[in-house]
Protein backbone atom coordinates (compact mmCIF):
# COMPACT_ATOMS: atom_id res chain seq x y z
CA UNK A 1 0.00 0.00 0.00
CA UNK A 2 1.21 3.49 -0.79
CA UNK A 3 1.10 5.62 2.36
CA UNK A 4 1.38 9.39 1.98
CA UNK A 5 1.91 11.76 4.87
CA UNK A 6 0.43 15.26 4.63
CA UNK A 7 1.26 18.34 6.66
CA UNK A 8 -1.25 21.18 6.37
CA UNK A 9 0.39 24.46 7.35
CA UNK A 10 -1.19 27.72 6.34
CA UNK A 11 0.57 31.05 6.73
CA UNK A 12 -1.97 32.86 8.89
CA UNK A 13 -2.27 32.14 12.61
CA UNK A 14 -3.96 34.58 14.98
CA UNK A 15 -3.18 32.67 18.16
CA UNK A 16 0.55 32.43 17.46
CA UNK A 17 1.69 34.34 14.34
CA UNK A 18 4.21 32.48 12.19
CA UNK A 19 3.99 29.41 14.41
CA UNK A 20 4.52 26.80 11.69
CA UNK A 21 8.12 27.89 11.12
CA UNK A 22 8.80 29.25 14.60
CA UNK A 23 11.90 27.51 16.05
CA UNK A 24 11.21 24.92 18.73
CA UNK A 25 14.12 22.98 20.15
CA UNK A 26 16.41 24.36 17.47
CA UNK A 27 14.31 23.52 14.40
CA UNK A 28 11.13 24.99 12.87
CA UNK A 29 7.84 23.65 14.18
CA UNK A 30 6.99 22.04 10.83
CA UNK A 31 10.26 20.11 10.87
CA UNK A 32 9.09 18.12 13.89
CA UNK A 33 6.18 16.76 11.83
CA UNK A 34 8.51 15.94 8.94
CA UNK A 35 10.91 14.13 11.26
CA UNK A 36 8.13 12.10 12.89
CA UNK A 37 6.86 11.04 9.47
CA UNK A 38 10.34 9.87 8.50
CA UNK A 39 10.89 8.17 11.86
CA UNK A 40 7.69 6.14 11.49
CA UNK A 41 9.36 4.13 8.75
CA UNK A 42 6.04 3.60 6.96
CA UNK A 43 5.39 6.80 4.99
CA UNK A 44 6.38 6.83 1.33
CA UNK A 45 6.02 10.54 0.62
CA UNK A 46 5.76 13.60 2.89
CA UNK A 47 3.73 16.35 1.25
CA UNK A 48 3.14 19.84 2.61
CA UNK A 49 0.03 21.85 1.73
CA UNK A 50 0.56 25.56 2.33
CA UNK A 51 -0.32 28.96 0.95
CA UNK A 52 2.88 30.52 2.29
CA UNK A 53 6.18 30.52 0.37
CA UNK A 54 8.31 30.77 3.53
CA UNK A 55 6.65 27.63 4.88
CA UNK A 56 7.12 25.90 1.53
CA UNK A 57 10.82 26.77 1.46
CA UNK A 58 11.32 25.57 5.04
CA UNK A 59 9.48 22.31 4.38
CA UNK A 60 11.63 21.62 1.33
CA UNK A 61 14.78 22.36 3.29
CA UNK A 62 13.84 19.69 5.83
CA UNK A 63 13.05 17.04 3.25
CA UNK A 64 9.34 17.33 2.49
CA UNK A 65 7.73 17.85 -0.92
CA UNK A 66 5.66 20.89 -1.86
CA UNK A 67 4.25 19.84 -5.26
CA UNK A 68 1.46 22.46 -5.18
CA UNK A 69 0.43 25.59 -3.32
CA UNK A 70 -2.85 25.75 -1.47
CA UNK A 71 -5.41 28.24 -2.86
CA UNK A 72 -6.04 31.27 -0.67
CA UNK A 73 -9.71 30.38 -0.21
CA UNK A 74 -8.66 27.15 1.51
CA UNK A 75 -6.25 28.90 3.89
CA UNK A 76 -8.53 31.26 5.81
CA UNK A 77 -9.38 31.15 9.52
CA UNK A 78 -12.82 29.89 8.53
CA UNK A 79 -11.66 27.35 5.93
CA UNK A 80 -12.59 23.77 6.92
CA UNK A 81 -9.53 21.53 7.18
CA UNK A 82 -11.50 18.79 5.43
CA UNK A 83 -11.62 20.92 2.26
CA UNK A 84 -7.83 21.31 2.34
CA UNK A 85 -7.55 17.53 2.67
CA UNK A 86 -9.71 17.04 -0.42
CA UNK A 87 -7.70 19.56 -2.40
CA UNK A 88 -4.43 17.80 -1.54
CA UNK A 89 -5.82 14.42 -2.56
CA UNK A 90 -6.80 15.80 -5.96
CA UNK A 91 -3.32 17.24 -6.48
CA UNK A 92 -1.21 14.10 -5.95
CA UNK A 93 -0.83 10.66 -7.51
CA UNK A 94 -2.94 7.69 -6.54
CA UNK A 95 -2.31 6.28 -3.07
CA UNK A 96 -4.16 4.14 -0.55
CA UNK A 97 -3.50 5.60 2.91
CA UNK A 98 -3.77 9.26 3.93
CA UNK A 99 -1.91 10.38 7.07
CA UNK A 100 -2.30 13.94 8.38
CA UNK A 101 0.42 15.13 10.78
CA UNK A 102 -0.45 18.65 12.00
CA UNK A 103 2.39 20.96 12.98
CA UNK A 104 0.63 21.65 16.27
CA UNK A 105 1.76 18.35 17.86
CA UNK A 106 5.57 18.57 17.64
CA UNK A 107 6.28 16.26 20.57
CA UNK A 108 4.83 13.15 18.90
CA UNK A 109 7.25 10.32 18.15
CA UNK A 110 7.72 8.30 15.01
CA UNK A 111 6.46 5.32 16.99
CA UNK A 112 3.20 7.18 17.75
CA UNK A 113 2.69 7.67 14.01
CA UNK A 114 3.59 4.05 13.28
CA UNK A 115 1.04 2.78 15.83
CA UNK A 116 -1.72 4.84 14.19
CA UNK A 117 -0.91 3.53 10.72
CA UNK A 118 -0.63 -0.07 11.89
CA UNK A 119 -4.00 0.14 13.66
CA UNK A 120 -5.59 1.50 10.48
CA UNK A 121 -4.00 -1.24 8.36
CA UNK A 122 -5.70 -3.88 10.50
CA UNK A 123 -8.69 -2.98 8.36
CA UNK A 124 -11.65 -2.76 10.74
CA UNK A 125 -12.14 1.03 10.81
CA UNK A 126 -12.49 3.99 8.47
CA UNK A 127 -10.25 6.36 10.41
CA UNK A 128 -7.75 6.35 13.26
CA UNK A 129 -7.45 9.39 15.52
CA UNK A 130 -5.33 10.04 18.59
CA UNK A 131 -6.49 10.78 22.12
CA UNK A 132 -5.22 11.45 25.62
CA UNK A 133 -6.94 10.95 28.96
CA UNK A 134 -9.03 14.03 29.72
CA UNK A 135 -8.05 16.15 32.70
CA UNK A 136 -11.65 17.20 33.35
CA UNK A 137 -14.86 15.19 33.19
CA UNK A 138 -18.12 16.70 31.84
CA UNK A 139 -20.11 14.90 34.55
CA UNK A 140 -18.10 16.37 37.44
CA UNK A 141 -15.81 19.22 36.45
CA UNK A 142 -17.41 20.98 33.46
CA UNK A 143 -20.44 23.27 33.48
CA UNK A 144 -22.68 25.20 31.12
CA UNK A 145 -24.29 28.58 31.87
CA UNK A 146 -27.92 29.44 31.15
CA UNK A 147 -29.19 32.84 29.97
CA UNK A 148 -29.27 34.07 33.58
CA UNK A 149 -25.71 33.00 34.31
CA UNK A 150 -26.57 29.97 36.47
CA UNK A 151 -24.24 26.98 36.16
CA UNK A 152 -25.22 23.37 35.57
CA UNK A 153 -23.16 20.21 35.10
CA UNK A 154 -22.49 19.77 31.41
CA UNK A 155 -23.34 16.06 31.24
CA UNK A 156 -25.10 14.78 34.39
CA UNK A 157 -24.35 11.16 35.25
CA UNK A 158 -26.99 8.50 34.98
CA UNK A 159 -27.97 6.27 37.87
CA UNK A 160 -26.01 6.14 41.08
CA UNK A 161 -22.57 7.27 39.84
CA UNK A 162 -21.32 9.83 42.34
CA UNK A 163 -17.53 9.60 41.86
CA UNK A 164 -15.49 10.49 38.81
CA UNK A 165 -13.56 7.24 39.22
CA UNK A 166 -16.78 5.27 38.62
CA UNK A 167 -17.86 7.23 35.52
CA UNK A 168 -17.04 6.13 31.97
CA UNK A 169 -13.53 7.24 31.03
CA UNK A 170 -13.35 10.40 28.92
CA UNK A 171 -10.68 11.28 26.37
CA UNK A 172 -9.53 14.48 24.67
CA UNK A 173 -8.85 14.29 20.95
CA UNK A 174 -5.31 15.32 20.05
CA UNK A 175 -3.70 16.41 16.78
CA UNK A 176 -0.91 13.82 16.80
CA UNK A 177 -2.18 12.01 13.69
CA UNK A 178 -5.20 11.20 11.55
CA UNK A 179 -5.13 8.12 9.33
CA UNK A 180 -7.76 7.24 6.75
CA UNK A 181 -8.23 6.59 3.04
CA UNK A 182 -8.55 9.15 0.26
CA UNK A 183 -11.89 7.57 -0.61
CA UNK A 184 -13.32 8.18 2.86
CA UNK A 185 -12.35 11.85 2.73
CA UNK A 186 -13.84 12.36 -0.72
CA UNK A 187 -17.08 10.53 0.11
CA UNK A 188 -17.73 11.97 3.58
CA UNK A 189 -17.55 15.35 5.27
CA UNK A 190 -16.48 14.55 8.82
CA UNK A 191 -14.44 12.18 10.95
CA UNK A 192 -17.28 10.53 12.85
CA UNK A 193 -19.33 9.66 9.79
CA UNK A 194 -17.42 6.38 9.75
CA UNK A 195 -16.02 3.79 12.13
CA UNK A 196 -13.32 5.48 14.20
CA UNK A 197 -10.63 3.93 16.39
CA UNK A 198 -8.06 5.76 18.48
CA UNK A 199 -4.50 5.44 19.71
CA UNK A 200 -3.92 6.86 23.19
CA UNK A 201 -0.88 9.14 23.40
CA UNK A 202 0.90 10.00 26.67
CA UNK A 203 0.15 13.59 27.73
CA UNK A 204 3.79 14.66 27.40
CA UNK A 205 3.71 13.80 23.67
CA UNK A 206 0.19 15.09 23.00
CA UNK A 207 0.74 18.82 23.55
CA UNK A 208 -1.34 20.82 21.04
CA UNK A 209 0.21 24.20 20.22
CA UNK A 210 -2.20 27.04 19.51
CA UNK A 211 -1.00 29.87 21.78
CA UNK A 212 2.21 31.34 23.19
CA UNK A 213 1.51 29.50 26.45
CA UNK A 214 1.23 26.17 24.61
CA UNK A 215 4.49 26.91 22.82
CA UNK A 216 6.26 27.76 26.08
CA UNK A 217 5.02 24.51 27.63
CA UNK A 218 6.34 22.52 24.66
CA UNK A 219 9.71 24.25 25.04
CA UNK A 220 9.74 23.34 28.73
CA UNK A 221 9.00 19.67 27.99
CA UNK A 222 11.69 19.48 25.32
CA UNK A 223 14.25 21.00 27.65
CA UNK A 224 13.24 18.69 30.49
CA UNK A 225 13.53 15.63 28.25
CA UNK A 226 17.13 16.56 27.41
Amino acid sequence: MRIFGFIFARGGSKGLPGKNIKPLGGIPLIAHSINAANDSGLIDRIIVSTDDQAIADTATEYGAEVPFMRPAELAQDTSPEWDAWRHAIREVDDFEVFVSLPCTAPLRSGEDVRRCIELYLEGDCDMVITTRTAERHPSFNMVTLDENGYASIAMPTAGDITRRQDAPKIFDMTTVAYVTSPQFIMEHSGTFQGRVKSVEIPPERAVDIDTELDFAFAEFLLERNK
